[in-house]
């Protein structure tokens, strides 16, 4: 018994010692607007093992916790339990057959008190829901000797459960606590459960409402346009600060770069806005920035040239070809556009050239189609320039892009013959600059696509 007492205030001791410790660094440990400290009033029932000396009855405890982080908290607690009958589990027969009860508890009840300290394991830390495991050590005691010497007066023990905590708010909870304990490690041990309700105040979780009046217009997605200007005037979302997601948000396109918020690429060159304002530098108004003749996505895209420096662009002929509906047989009135582009390429023998076919977009347009009709014109031009100007093919590459990168706004009714186009792009052998007196613009005709 001596050994378990001893036991027992140590970590008793122990127990009030850390809460002590940490209680002192508390507020300048606390930033932001984290509340670490809280305190949980409980009541329930401790149930004893059968062969104890007392029976199970009330018990309350009271817990003190700490937050070390989300998931973890440390809880040291107080408990008693006011009053625990006696329980009669011993007798023995006189020589005269008469049997007598007898009780290990010298009173016909006592009251159980102790400490504990707990770790608790959030599984939803600060959701509505919070479940948790804890595992922990605790110490008790007896107000009366038992007469049992198989227990201790004094005991301490490991305990381990779990338990869930409603959070109503920021500030106050209910919780549900169970607890398995395995009391003495100096005499026989004894198993006792605990099951208790209470509720859990958090400090200085509670802030007070701020009332202010503010003045000035709307501003719901705080970009810098009031909310009247978006709706009205610039037609953009006031929900959003980039309505079109291109990176600059709406503030900025209408008021600092002149762009457009409705549209990611406002010039239309295959960059959207905002990468060429924060990572390629170009001017997003401008479809070309260097003025090398090449538009800066492609530069950037395709010929991974430098789209602020114009003597790397590549030679560019753009060809607006008027083909059949759904063909992609050349007329012979484009022959001589691209015999121009085959003399160029026969002057350079070792330049190589990539061909490139686009068509404009209607209400109806189908998009693998277009992919597929604009890659078939572009291999027609291909195979002209092989047949008809000695090009060796394996210098050349066809591709279709459809109405994916247009040059200029589409309408949805009638399209937009600028988009409908070849592009040829020639890479000289010598990496040398190109010169936009080779490339060949025609006028674009209205045509069915």
């Amino acid at each position: 018994m001596t050994q378990s007492r001893i036991l027992t205030w140590t970590v008793g001791a122990g127990l009030a010692a850390g809460l002590l410790l940490r209680a002192v660094p508390a507020s300048a440990q606390e930033k932001g607007d984290e509340h670490p400290w809280n305190v949980s009033v409980s009541a329930g029932r401790v149930q004893m093992e059968g062969d104890f000396p007392t029976k199970g009855g009330l018990i309350a405890p009271v817990r003190l916790g700490y937050d070390l982080s989300d998931w973890w908290t440390f809880e040291g607690g107080l408990f008693v339990a006011p009053y625990l009958g006696q329980r009669k589990i011993k007798g023995h027969q006189n020589p005269d057959g008469s049997f007598v009860i007898s009780t290990p508890l010298e009173a016909s009840h006592t009251t159980g008190y102790g400490a504990t300290l707990d770790a608790l394991f959030h599984f939803t830390p600060w959701k509505r829901v919070d479940p948790f495991l804890t595992i922990g050590v605790m110490g008790i005691g007896f107000t009366d000797d038992f007469n049992d010497t198989t227990h201790d007066q004094y005991s301490s023990g490991l305990r381990a459960g779990g338990g869930v905590i409603y959070n109503i708010n920021d500030e106050w909870g209910v919780r549900a606590d169970f607890r398995g304990a395995f009391d003495s490690f100096t005499e026989k041990g004894t198993v006792n459960s605990e099951v208790d309700v209470g509720v859990r105040y958090v400090f200085g979780a509670h802030v007070a409402p701020d009332y202010h009046v503010g003045g000035g217009p709307k501003d719901s997605d705080a970009d810098g346009l009031t909310d009247d200007e978006e709706i009205n005037i610039y037609h953009t979302n006031p929900f959003d600060p980039d309505t079109d997601h291109d990176g600059l948000n709406d503030y900025d396109e209408v008021k600092v770069y002149h762009t457009d918020p409705l549209n990611p690429d406002t010039d239309y060159d295959g960059l959207k806005d905002g990468a060429e304002v924060f990572t390629y530098h170009t001017d997003p108004t401008k479809r070309d920035t260097d003025g090398g003749g090449v538009a800066d996505g492609h530069e950037v895209i395709e010929d991974h040239t430098n789209p602020l420096d114009p003597t790397d662009d590549l030679i560019l002929f753009t060809l607006n070809i008027q083909f059949d509906y759904d063909k992609s047989v050349i007329k012979p009135e484009y022959f001589k556009e691209l015999d121009v582009i085959g003399l160029t390429m026969r002057r350079d023998p070792g330049s190589t050239g990539r061909i490139e076919g686009h068509c404009d977009k209607l209400k109806k347009s189908k998009k693998d189609y277009n992919d597929q009709l604009s890659e078939r014109r572009a291999k027609a031009c291909l195979d002209y320039l092989a047949a008809k100007c000695g090009i060796e093919a394996s210098r050349m590459v066809a591709v279709g892009y459809g109405f994916s990168r247009p040059k200029a706004a589409n309408d949805v009714n009638n399209g937009n013959p600028v988009n409908r186009r070849v592009e040829v792009y020639i890479r000289k052998s010598d990496g040398g600059a190109a010169k936009m007196t080779d490339t060949v613009h025609t006028e674009p005709v209205p045509a069915k696509k």
